[in-house]
């Protein structure tokens, strides 16, 4: 029983890693579609997507983090950070005042049709999707504070 209930884990693990990202186009925050798969595509760079809202203080939260650490993060590996909204219509008009307001320096893309979010069966921000040359290789869901320096290790070990 134990060998079974250990391959049916293991199969379900194997199942979720290494997906595929999926084949979304988004826009940018000058209103322009961005495809996720043709213009993120850079062999061996490290895509990072966070998911999140300009409601969602966790996210606001995370994002401020990274950005204090983002610069160091760059000068050891090849990185970029793409900070999807989540946020809908009727909010989506605070995220680039938000995004000044804070100086973060990242790709800024808006799913306020939430295409992206359910494709990849995302349930709540924050949320953070790690890509590797078109592949899902790290996936995680909240944010704790002081979490970008375990992230950071967690990224330099891909």
């Amino acid at each position: 029983m134990k060998q079974l209930t250990f391959l049916f884990l293991f199969a379900i693990s194997m199942a979720n890693a290494q997906k595929e990202l999926p084949n979304v186009t988004l826009k940018s925050i000058e209103n322009k579609p961005v495809n996720i798969q043709s213009n993120f595509k850079e062999t061996d760079k490290i895509y990072v997507y966070v998911f999140w809202a300009t409601w969602c203080a966790p996210c606001i939260q995370e994002l401020d983090a990274i950005n204090d650490v983002y610069d160091g993060w760059k000068e050891n590996l090849s990185i970029e950070l793409i900070a999807v909204s989540i946020d809908d219509s009727r909010t989506e008009k605070r995220v680039k005042p938000l995004i000044n307001g804070r100086g973060w320096d990242y790709t800024v893309l808006l799913d306020s049709n939430q295409d992206l979010k359910r494709a990849l069966q995302i349930a709540n921000p924050p949320y953070t999707v790690v890509v590797k040359n078109g592949k899902i290789v790290f996936e995680q869901a909240g944010h704790t504070p002081g979490g970008e320096k375990d992230f950071f290790e967690k990224l330099k070990s891909l």
